[in-house]
């Protein structure tokens, strides 16, 4: 496995595997590595974001009200693209945008 160094811990994260990115229930994975979640009211049209702390630890944004099974897609792909861990594509009405 890829070895990480995840800022906040300062000490290395293994990568985590594609099936476990997909399989492994969604609190478990955020807890794992420190992402913190904040629900809160965006446009209709968002579906959800991230960012890089200072520390280096994850913080995702939740837009209220949407589907959960939408935001597990959605947190998944997050984690993966800060992890680095090469996911499928995201169905076509949704995208995963760097800023």
């Amino acid at each position: 496995m890829q070895q990480l160094t995840h800022a906040a811990l300062e000490r290395p994260v293994k990568s985590p595997t594609v099936d476990r990115l997909l399989d492994a229930p969604l609190d478990d994975l955020l807890a794992e590595f420190g992402v913190a979640v904040r629900v809160l009211d965006c446009d209709r049209a968002f579906t959800g974001g991230a960012a890089v702390r200072e520390d280096g630890s994850l913080l995702f944004v939740k837009p209220a009200g949407r589907p959960a099974v939408e935001w597990e897609l959605m947190a998944r792909a997050l984690l993966g693209k800060a992890l680095r861990v090469p996911l499928p594509e995201l169905p076509e009405a949704y995208q995963l945008t760097e800023m």
